[in-house]
């Protein structure tokens, strides 16, 4: 799939919370296509701290208004500068990068998003949505306040909550909701993003009960070309790197 390098115009920066933004960034020339799982590599050319590009699921395209948006949390530097740009300048970005997720072979599907980790879901259940698949949505989060614009994947499914503190929908982590309890055999596929120990858990349960997972790693990605191998992860078909082979994989084709 051709990649792009364009400066991207910010038409909205958007704070959700103290700890997450949404960056809408207008395409000077018409989109490529852009599938679900991919990501962009974001220079971020205002802080003097930050030498490497950033790289960040693509949370939605808009092909009418030639925008897409990137869903981000502050953790350092490079993001707490990108909360910082206002409307009309503008933002480097090498994009689409990596594969995509696969449709699944029935029509019900969980998609899981742990904190940040939620991004690529969007894109993803708007994609199934369209195809005529049924998505659920499962949101996991510490605590209410990492639960970000769940209004913008109730169109495209059911949306569940659970929180570790329990400040939101169910308490525990997303692996102990009573999704995993019940309604679980009625799904033909699960798709999760978020914390390695995490997308862990969800890949033993969906093994226990014999259903195709697939997840987005969040591995650094310095080049997002496969040039620097920062991203290499061991699998059953030897190393690869999660920019170029990945970010998505079949969660049993990786050596965990």
């Amino acid at each position: 799939m051709k990649k792009f390098i364009h400066d991207f115009e910010v038409t909205c920066n958007h704070s959700i919370s103290d700890n997450y933004f949404a960056l809408y960034l207008k395409c000077p020339v018409s989109l490529p296509e852009i599938l679900p799982g991919q990501f962009a590599e974001v220079l971020v050319s205002n802080s003097a701290t930050t030498y490497l590009r950033r790289p960040f699921s693509i949370y939605d395209v808009d092909s009418g208004k030639n925008e897409i948006s990137l869903l981000i949390k502050k953790v350092g530097n490079g993001t707490i500068a990108l909360s910082k740009l206002q409307i009309g300048e503008t933002l480097n970005l090498i994009y689409p990068l990596g594969n995509s997720f696969s449709l699944p072979e029935g029509k019900k599907a969980l998609l899981i998003g742990g904190g940040v980790g939620i991004a690529p879901m969007l894109l993803l259940a708007k994609h199934l949505h369209s195809k005529g698949y049924k998505p659920d949505v499962l949101i996991g989060g510490r605590s209410s306040q990492d639960i970000v614009e769940r209004e913008k994947y109730e169109p495209y499914g059911k949306v569940y909550i659970t929180t570790d503190d329990g400040s939101a929908g169910e308490k525990g982590m997303v692996t102990q909701h009573s999704l995993f309890s019940g309604k679980i055999k009625e799904y033909s596929a699960i798709y999760a993003c978020g914390p390695e120990s995490m997308m862990k858990a969800i890949a033993r349960l969906a093994d226990n009960y014999q259903i195709p997972c697939e997840i987005s790693l969040e591995n650094t990605m310095a080049c997002g070309i496969g040039a620097c191998l920062c991203c290499v992860v061991e699998t059953v078909d030897g190393n690869k790197t999660t920019c170029i082979e990945g970010p998505v994989f079949n969660t049993r084709k990786l050596k965990w």
